[in-house]
């Protein structure tokens, strides 16, 4: 075991007996008479790294649609830090703590990085701003040099990187981030999920969509498959990766 997967089994069991911030119990979401999701439960645990797994139309992006308050749930129940969020709205839910990555990152390409930034901040005014600047530039250092770029000059990993730097500054409990590695190389795939994994420890809980799932199983405590709108499997990345064949009957 390399030190790595030493650290994140130490992450792994620190969090297994942490409060359950995110419950989501047996909820449907259907568009016209088809439904998305069906019978979908899962929880999610404070400082945990979950990820949501499947093939393309298996429901995960329908999910954190659902969890965001932009699909709203037509059965069941979604439980956020002790509060029912089933049919809030994307406001409430936003400022109760949990902040949506979108798939393909939804970052404004006719502001600058900065003004991208600064939508972020909005939501909790203008107070301490240059120390929450100051902490996602620590992170992101390449997005302090590109600060009056256009956000739609930048390359994928950097938009990549600007929309999950506005999500922190939104001071989340939970950051949601739909498809991580969508269109980029495996490298920066790395180094974000990386990040992601350090984020947890100190910062909100996360929960990723991702097609990638070598990188998942490197990174997140748990991990759920979706098939057909369904929870088909779930388990910590331990024991799915001991048993690879399980994964790809799902995943192909």
């Amino acid at each position: 075991m390399n030190q790595t997967d030493t650290t994140l089994s130490a992450a792994a069991a620190a969090t297994a007996t942490a409060p359950i911030l995110l419950d989501v119990a047996s909820i449907r979401v259907a568009r016209g008479e088809v439904d998305t999701l069906r019978d979908v439960s899962l929880s999610v645990r404070s400082g945990e790294l979950v990820a949501i797994l499947g093939a393309n139309g298996a429901g995960k992006t329908t999910l954190l649609r659902a969890l965001s308050g932009l699909l709203p749930p037509h059965a069941g129940a979604v439980t956020f830090n002790g509060m029912d969020i089933t049919r809030a709205t994307p406001h409430h839910i936003a400022r109760s703590g949990v902040t949506h990555v979108p798939e393909g990152r939804g970052v404004l390409p006719e502001l600058t990085v900065r003004e991208n930034l600064d939508l972020g901040m909005v939501m909790h005014g203008w107070r301490g701003r240059s120390d929450e600047l100051d902490q996602v530039y620590s992170l992101f250092p390449i997005l302090k040099t590109r600060t009056a770029t256009m956000a739609g000059m930048l390359s994928g990993g950097e938009q990549q990187m600007l929309s999950i730097a506005r999500s922190l500054l939104c001071r989340p409990k939970l950051l949601m981030v739909d498809e991580l590695s969508l269109g980029l190389a495996p490298k920066i795939t790395l180094e974000l999920m990386s990040l992601l994994a350090q984020i947890r420890r100190s910062g909100p809980t996360v929960l990723i969509v991702e097609q990638n799932a070598q990188q998942a199983l490197k990174f997140a405590d748990r991990i759920y498959v979706l098939a057909q709108g369904c929870v088909v499997l779930t388990g910590t990345s331990d024991e799915l990766r001991q048993d690879p064949g399980l994964l790809a009957a799902y995943l192909g």
